[in-house]
């Protein structure tokens, strides 16, 4: 078997077992990990258009914003400060780092004791943030709050996807996605609320309640189970085989035991993961964990989660307004996002990405011709409170369409797609692409407003294109899919099937080799029914 990957024999159909209350309080209290996340993307892009914040570590941004008011002068350059780019994208840059670390947490200790320390390292950078004296306690901070980001995003969708049954992964997967829409929306009704705080300390509140969502994963991951994978890959045998039969809900779970116990054996035969990913057999899997957490960044949602306060600050909206707007706006991601829940599983992953690409695409021309249409190229102009509602609703559409489309599946997909051997390696790759372009766009992003003015709609618009084409070509259906029949689905592939030769694919007697149709998907033998 060393030549390999092992996946199960059971022809692609269900394990026995069913969603058990015992998986789904534990997906659901993993899933909070994806709190601290969406609770950091939602404040900080409040508290950077608080005026005594920005008055107290950031005065030259401050004057200038003071100065384009009084002056009617560029509203697109306004807030443009390296300085306060690298406060919010420093935490990207530390989470990068850390997922690396993670990696080998979540493989030697399990996944829950990575949720655990990435919890307490949050909790800490909010104390830091909520008391901070001066820029570089803020900055020290954010890199801690990044630490404790990369350790959660390490392991929260991988546990999701190796608890969860193969029929229900993406459902319960999606609750990642759904905690951190949910983190987004407390963090803007808390701005709104703590930036009417009389004496100028409502910033050092958003701040500090970060410890909220923080001591939620840490005091939850002590009390989650370990997942049966982790377990096997550690050695614990028997108690793998216990917690399989609670987490299924069945002592029918031998067939499903067997894989995982194949799939571990296979895994120790590896000694090198990061030298091994880069084989030609991994090279789909590879591939997907670089483009996919790329695109999901380059479609330009952090541009309008991060610096919605201050993007709607820019369209004339008053401070008030401002963050009212960027409430409406985490209110359409958390309800778009149970679309996403409800849809996955049925209509598949494909179908997903391709409608909410479309739509996308769509919002994005039209808020950039709205903008350019008003603004120009000069970034002076009075916009009528109709004609920014309009633009709002836009961006709100946009947002829907990628709630139910890149932002979940864009954690689910690379989370699904790997082999047991390579799987910690291949998400510390998907959360690391995930940080660097995060942390690019976010460094970026102010001055590309002030440069490309209104065309920087369309410059991600573009962007979605090729994203939309690409995963038209080259993501084949992975829905119903058991993880470790995953290989099967890229053989299939008109495109991944030449990477993989017929001596990697290690299956049961009584399972067929699929073949590949058009479209990507399985096709022909047992595990057509997937479609």
């Amino acid at each position: 078997m060393a030549g390999g990957v092992v996946v199960s024999s059971g022809g692609g159909k269900d394990y026995p077992g069913k969603l058990t209350m015992f998986v789904l309080f534990a997906c659901i209290v993993a899933a909070t990990g994806g709190l601290i996340f969406g609770y950091d993307i939602g404040i900080s892009g409040g508290v950077t258009s608080m005026n005594p914040f920005l008055m107290k570590f950031f005065p030259s941004v401050y004057h200038k914003e003071q100065e384009a008011e009084r002056n009617q002068s560029n509203q697109y350059c306004k807030f443009d400060s390296q300085l306060l780019t690298m406060f919010t994208s420093s935490l990207y840059l530390a989470a990068l780092v850390a997922s690396f670390c993670a990696a080998t947490v979540t493989r030697v200790a399990g996944r829950k004791w990575s949720m655990f320390g990435g919890g307490v390292t949050f909790l800490v950078g909010a104390a830091l943030n909520g008391a901070a004296k001066d820029v570089v306690m803020l900055i020290l901070g954010r890199v801690l709050l990044g630490i404790g980001v990369g350790f959660a995003n390490q392991a929260v969708p991988v546990y999701l996807s190796e608890m969860a049954p193969a029929r229900l992964r993406g459902m319960l997967n999606i609750g990642f996605q759904l905690m951190i829409t949910i983190g987004i929306l407390c963090a803007n009704l808390i701005n709104y609320g703590t930036a009417k705080i009389k004496g100028g300390w409502g910033w050092r509140v958003s701040l500090a309640l970060a410890a909220v969502p923080a001591a939620i994963i840490a005091v939850g991951a002590l009390f989650l189970p370990d997942t049966p994978n982790s377990l096997i890959d550690r050695g614990y045998t028997e108690d793998a085989k216990r917690m399989l039969k609670r987490v299924r809900g069945t002592e029918d779970v031998e067939e499903e035991y067997n894989d995982l116990v194949a799939a571990s054996e296979e895994s120790k035969l590896v000694a090198h993961p990061w030298s091994n990913i880069l084989q030609p057999r991994y090279r789909p899997q590879l591939v997907m964990a670089i483009a996919i957490p790329m695109f999901q960044q380059l479609t330009g949602i952090n541009v309008i989660m991060f610096y919605a306060p201050v993007l709607f600050k820019t369209l004339g909206f008053a401070d008030d307004a401002s963050l009212m707007s960027a409430v409406i706006t985490g209110l359409v991601n958390v309800f778009a996002t149970f679309v996403s829940i409800v849809t996955v599983d049925r209509l598949g992953r494909r179908k997903l990405f391709l409608q909410g690409g479309t739509q996308m695409l769509a919002c994005q021309i039209v808020v950039g011709s709205l903008i350019g249409a008003k603004f120009g190229f000069s970034g002076v102009a009075e916009i009528p409170k109709a004609y920014a509602a309009i633009v709002v609703l836009f961006i709100c559409a946009y947002v829907a369409g990628f709630a139910w489309s890149w932002g979940p599946l864009g954690w689910l997909v690379p989370s699904e797609i790997f082999p047991l051997e390579i799987r910690s390696a291949g998400q510390s790759i998907n959360v690391s692409v995930n940080m660097l372009c995060t942390f690019i766009i976010a460094q970026a992003f102010l001055p590309m407003l002030c440069r490309f003015k209104f065309i920087l709609f369309f410059f991600f618009g573009a962007w979605v294109v090729v994203m939309t084409i690409f995963v038209a070509l080259f993501l084949p259906e992975t829905k119903n899919v058991p993880i470790e029949e995953m290989v099967l689905v890229w053989k299939a592939h008109w495109y991944w099937g030449r990477f993989i030769r017929d001596e990697d694919v290690h299956v049961g007697a009584d399972l067929e080799m699929p073949s590949a149709n058009g479209n990507g998907k399985v096709g022909a033998g047992k595990l057509g029914g997937m479609q």
